[in-house]
């Protein structure tokens, strides 16, 4: 329930998506999810550092193993979803 919780917070999962393909400086991750205030951002980075999921890199913020094996369980879900929308 846990991992939940932290998943179902404003931008957590958008986050995650948005590192998934490649490392991202603040500012980017920013333009990415054009509607997160910097303070939620920053929040919700705290929040995915602490969980293990993402750390601080070289080239900005990226996921950690953990959290890209978590995004890898979350792709299909992604994947029936965007399905799921067409048929709405």
């Amino acid at each position: 329930m846990v991992l939940f919780d932290l998943l179902g917070r404003r931008w957590a999962l958008g986050i995650l998506w948005n590192l998934s393909s490649e490392a991202l400086t603040f500012r980017e991750l920013q333009s990415r999810c054009d509607t997160v205030s910097p303070t939620v951002l920053n929040t919700r980075l705290k929040e995915l550092r602490t969980a293990g999921l993402v750390e601080k890199a070289e080239g900005g913020y990226v996921l950690t193993a953990s959290g890209t094996e978590l995004f890898q369980k979350l792709k299909p879900l992604g994947d029936w979803a965007a399905d799921w929308t067409r048929t709405l």
